[in-house]
């Protein structure tokens, strides 16, 4: 079965991701980013779900742990637009996804 990639993303994002010529969700509020996220977790043809943080954050935390058991779809949240410089936050997120996929915490220096 041919699986697909899927994005769930805020007004703001949307159109740099459908420049990519992905299915883009493009969703006004995050609590309907985190519903669109839950029903396209149940969707088997997705292999791949791109979801703005904030979304994913909206969904209660006992659902984003049942959702990250799942061996399919893979869900990859993705920090939002953020119109601050850059600090030691992306530095921790980063190391946060490594920390899941890995198993263990990585020092990025």
């Amino acid at each position: 079965m041919k699986r697909s990639v899927r994005i769930v993303c805020r007004s703001e994002e949307a159109p740099g991701f459908a420049l990519s010529g992905q299915p883009v969700d493009e969703e006004r509020t995050v609590a309907d980013g985190a519903a669109r996220i839950a029903v396209l977790a149940r969707d088997p043809a997705v292999g791949l779900l791109l979801v703005d943080e904030a979304c994913w954050l909206a969904l209660p935390e006992s659902e984003r742990r049942a959702l990250l058991r799942k061996p399919l779809p893979l869900i990859v949240p993705f920090p939002g637009p953020a119109w601050a410089p850059a600090s030691a936050a992306a530095e921790a997120h980063l190391a946060e996804i490594l920390r899941q996929a890995l198993g263990y915490r990585v020092r990025l220096r």
